[in-house]
């Protein structure tokens, strides 16, 4: 029960394009005693379904800007071959701390981003 609701959590996160790891990741390794290396590869195969939901919902309601996203998933391609293999030689507890360090800077950065 208490990995379906993580997964529910980190699913509403994902449907926002928030991005899920960002509970799904520490809610694993906090609750399920794994490893960062094993809840970063779980979080990658969850992503795949969510992510196809997610895309044909936003699809439908026109916000996506293919000419705009073909950009970045050529560089998203690059950027994932390399943090993976950085990831996976990475210490598992330097690891965490480098993703915790990570999700405090995004928070800080939400508190005191200026509306436009």
């Amino acid at each position: 029960m208490k990995l379906i609701f993580i997964g529910f959590l980190s699913g509403i996160i994902s449907g926002m394009g928030i991005g899920g790891g960002t509970i799904l990741i520490p809610s694993l390794v906090l609750f399920s005693n794994l490893a960062q290396q094993e809840a970063q590869g779980i979080n990658l195969i969850v992503f795949i379904p969510v992510a196809v939901i997610a895309l044909i919902t936003h699809y439908k309601e026109g916000n996506i800007d293919f000419k705009f996203a073909k950009l970045i998933i050529l560089g998203g391609t690059v950027g994932a071959i390399i943090g993976s293999i950085i990831a996976i030689r990475v210490d598992p507890l330097g690891l965490k701390k480098y993703f915790g360090v990570f999700l405090l800077i995004v928070g800080i950065f939400e508190l005191f981003k200026k509306k436009k």
